[in-house]
């Protein structure tokens, strides 16, 4: 996985933009103004993602490259490793799931202009 792939991934979901709201290298994804995913550009080695409380902790278990979310609500939120031990095809896919949350979240009016 490399930045531009992800970001390309990222910017593909509908309502989706980017932004730089904690600084030059921390580029954090929003749907409709509410993040999904945030990950630092200069290192590119973990994305934090939304996550469903309950599998937040079985990834965790699971895979060693899944943590508690850095500066995150770790009840929430995971940070995901880069360093290549999980797989890309899983790691779009926990991107879109942390976007269908983020997305099941807004409101109802919200949620069908995004259709």
């Amino acid at each position: 996985m490399n930045l531009e792939k992800y970001r390309d991934f990222c910017l593909s979901l509908p309502g989706t933009d980017e932004a730089f709201p904690f600084g030059e290298t921390t580029l954090v994804f929003n749907v409709m103004g509410k993040m999904f995913a945030l990950l630092d550009i200069d290192g590119f080695e973990s994305v934090n993602l939304k996550c469903d409380p309950e599998e937040a902790i079985e990834l965790r278990e699971r895979y060693e490259g899944v943590i508690p979310g850095y500066h995150m609500n770790k009840k929430h939120w995971n940070t995901v490793s880069f360093d290549g031990s999980i797989p890309d095809k899983l790691l779009l896919e926990w991107t879109k799931n942390s976007y269908d949350l983020v997305v099941a979240g807004l409101p109802k009016k919200v949620r069908e202009a995004l259709q």
